[in-house]
């Protein structure tokens, strides 16, 4: 990640709202649409972020208006870096039950790291579950205009 050349980079805290999460996240996209990203990979950046916010928001800071959550993002042409962090407790992503698995179809919720994890070229938590940092590659622009 080091050698890349970034054209938009955002570091910054937001309260536990929302709210705020869906601020800093149509900024984001808003630079990668400016950048030239497909509407393809604008989708799968859109949900998996949205995703990771409302996670840290909700389930890690349980909403509590004294918590922050850090939203760190990098853009380079082909590819977008962001790490999100709570001030939560944690969790461990291999205790989440499988969405797919028939006794999970009906859950309410547990297909949002699925989600990352199928629309993001890299997804890893850290910190005891607190951060989460997911890659995406840019797809080249004759493989964006196949589907």
């Amino acid at each position: 990640m080091n050698d890349q050349t970034w054209i938009w980079t955002c570091d910054e805290e937001i309260p536990s709202k929302v709210e705020a999460g869906r601020d800093v996240l149509q900024t984001m996209l808003g630079q990668l649409e400016a950048a030239g990203w497909s509407d393809r990979d604008l989708f799968g950046v859109h949900l998996s972020v949205e995703e990771a916010l409302v996670n840290a928001i909700r389930h890690g800071n349980q909403l509590h208006p004294e918590k922050v959550v850090r939203f760190e993002c990098r853009l380079s042409p082909d590819l977008l870096w962001v790490q999100i962090s709570d001030e939560g407790d944690g969790f461990d992503p291999a205790d989440v039950p499988d969405p797919t698995d028939p006794e999970q179809l009906e859950a309410p919720s547990g297909r949002g790291i699925m989600l990352m994890r199928n629309f993001m070229t890299r997804v890893d938590f850290t910190n005891g579950g607190t951060t989460v940092i997911m890659e995406k590659q840019a797809t080249p622009a004759q493989d964006s205009q196949a589907s």
